[in-house]
């Protein structure tokens, strides 16, 4: 693996600044396929608790698809505006297969042997399948998610690709239309990314933050 470049902090920061909740997207404009292939793989590099990525994302470019979702979504435009909109679906529930397919995975990319991840597997089950945790497995698996969302919206921003995360959605319906409830699976958040609109009023507010001292403490 080659040593990464590295990011100055003046750049991180500016664009950092630079990024908003985009309301109003240009539908014109389209994201190179180069740049979301790299977007993909922040998703796919995304840190969970376990390693266990207990999530699928659905990546919708359909104007037919995207057109059937905006009425389930407040009628937000940004939905059928954007480049591409993503769907962040978690898993229902957690069980053992989960934790053996993650394993299998491990084995196969770290060329170890399922026996010596035995112990691995036990802490697992033991807490996410039998543990006090199993009864909101759940819940943090949607927690999961937006470490996912956080993460893919801060690499957008580096590469100047405008985002805007939604939970103006009725999960219901997009499970249906999308198919998830029989993969065992629910839409947790979503988020649309693309290019600003130079009618976009928004990108031109100043942003609004507490100041440091009043939400980061020294101890």
């Amino acid at each position: 693996m080659s040593t990464p470049k590295t990011l100055d902090t003046a750049t991180l920061l500016a664009n950092l600044h630079w990024r908003y909740a985009t309301k109003i997207f240009d539908p014109a404009k389209t994201i190179p396929a180069d740049v979301w292939k790299a977007l993909e793989e922040t998703l796919v590099l995304t840190p969970s608790s376990f390693g266990l990525q207990p999530w699928k994302f659905l990546v919708i470019t359909s104007p037919e698809l995207k057109t059937r979702l905006k009425p389930h979504s407040w009628n937000q435009a940004q939905v059928t505006d954007c480049s591409h909109y993503v769907v962040f679906a978690s898993k229902k529930k957690i069980g053992e297969a989960d934790i053996d397919a993650f394993l299998a995975r491990t084995a196969e990319v770290r060329g170890c042997t399922l026996d010596s991840l035995k112990a691995y597997r036990g802490m697992m089950v033991g807490d996410l399948v039998q543990g006090a945790r199993s009864k909101v497995a759940a819940e943090w698996a949607v927690r999961q998610i937006y470490i996912a969302l956080g993460n893919f919206m801060t690499a957008a921003a580096l590469l100047q690709v405008d985002t805007c995360p939604m939970e103006g959605f009725v999960p219901a319906e997009y499970d249906k239309i999308l198919g998830l409830e029989a993969r065992g699976l629910t839409a947790a958040v979503c988020c649309a990314a693309g290019y600003r609109s130079e009618t976009c009023k928004y990108a031109k507010l100043p942003k609004v933050r507490y100041k440091t001292a009043d939400v980061i403490e020294h101890l």
